[in-house]
């Protein structure tokens, strides 16, 4: 072999030995699959991971955030569950997961994927119009205590979610039963606001960015936070759940999932890149600004949360009366 090719053939060897020292890369444009609709929080979340992981060169191929919306997230779960071994199609996922499969709205569950990791944490706030009686958690918790049908609640967007499942951890945690409550169920937070500050409704169960321009404009007063410690910002004053004596707290979390079949080294690839994207800045800042909790987590930690966190949904579920 003349000296030329010499070079390249070792060329190609010592690029062959970087690759496998490196284990797999994306090859081809990544998917990250969000069963909402532009706007939404599954939707921000992709679209955050998106530019952050583009602003790291964390990937190098492009990335897309993909919209699936319907079924409580069931067609974004199916989407990508139909990409079997292919490490390129990443879901956003959350409680609904678990939710759907127990109330039988979808036959998939975290099981049918590979869990890569848990990102965030979205705390239930119970917050009532500027005009209500109401002055204080404890005056809530009072009122649901003696009859939790006395006050109508709001919540998004479907009853199992997960802001009806905060509700009705509150009713358990005050030693009623979950299914006494009272609720209308809104396509979404925004409308459940509305009717709350028209005196349609006497409370809701939000996320706590969703308060905060209302509460800036002193129409919503929020009287507790089901988070393990206070939020920051104009909440920093609210009391959390527990401070109250109300021993419970009640999150949306969200994590990415890939689908079933992944290898190791695909798994450990992403779970790299996602650990880096949760350091970056314009990462922590986003989460503050939407007043989301860091809640990073991947390998044996992750199953025994998410099978910890299936039981517990599958218990509530069944106490509410949802349960298939």
């Amino acid at each position: 072999m003349h000296k030329a090719g010499t070079i390249v053939a070792l060329a190609l060897v010592a690029a062959s030995g970087v690759a496998g020292a490196q284990g797999w890369v994306p090859t081809k444009n990544v998917e990250i699959v969000a069963g909402s609709v532009p706007g939404g929080s599954n939707d921000r979340t992709a679209r955050l991971m998106e530019h952050v992981l583009n602003a790291q060169k964390a990937v190098p191929t492009s990335i897309t955030a993909v919209n699936k919306a319907g079924g409580g997230g069931s067609i974004a779960y199916t989407y990508v569950h139909q990409h079997p071994g292919d490490p390129h199609y990443l879901g956003i996922v959350g409680t609904g997961l678990m939710s759907n499969q127990i109330i039988g709205a979808s036959p998939l569950g975290y099981k049918d994927f590979t869990p890569i990791a848990t990102l965030m944490n979205d705390y239930a706030v119970f917050a009532v119009a500027m005009q209500s009686s109401l002055q204080d958690g404890k005056e809530l918790a009072e009122r649901i205590k003696k009859d939790p049908r006395s006050l109508t609640i709001g919540f998004a967007n479907a009853f199992g979610s997960t802001r009806h499942q905060a509700a009705g951890l509150f009713v358990k945690a005050l030693g009623g039963d979950p299914r006494a409550l009272k609720p209308v169920v809104f396509k979404g937070s925004a409308p459940a606001i509305t009717a709350l500050l028209g005196g349609h409704i006497e409370y809701v169960v939000v996320g706590a960015v969703n308060t905060i321009a209302h509460v800036a404009n002193k129409k919503m007063r929020v009287l507790a936070v089901a988070a393990p410690q206070r939020l920051s910002g104009p909440l920093a004053d609210v009391p959390t759940w527990k401070e109250l004596g109300v021993d419970f707290t009640s999150g949306s979390w969200r994590g990415i999932v890939a689908p079933k079949g992944l290898t190791q080294a695909q798994v450990a690839y992403w779970v790299d890149a996602l650990r880096k994207m949760t350091q970056a800045p314009e990462w922590k800042r986003d989460l503050e600004k939407n007043y989301w909790t860091d809640d990073f987590s991947t390998g044996e930690k992750l199953a025994k949360d998410l099978d910890e966190e299936f039981a517990a949904t599958k218990t509530l579920l069944s106490e509410l009366g949802l349960a298939k």
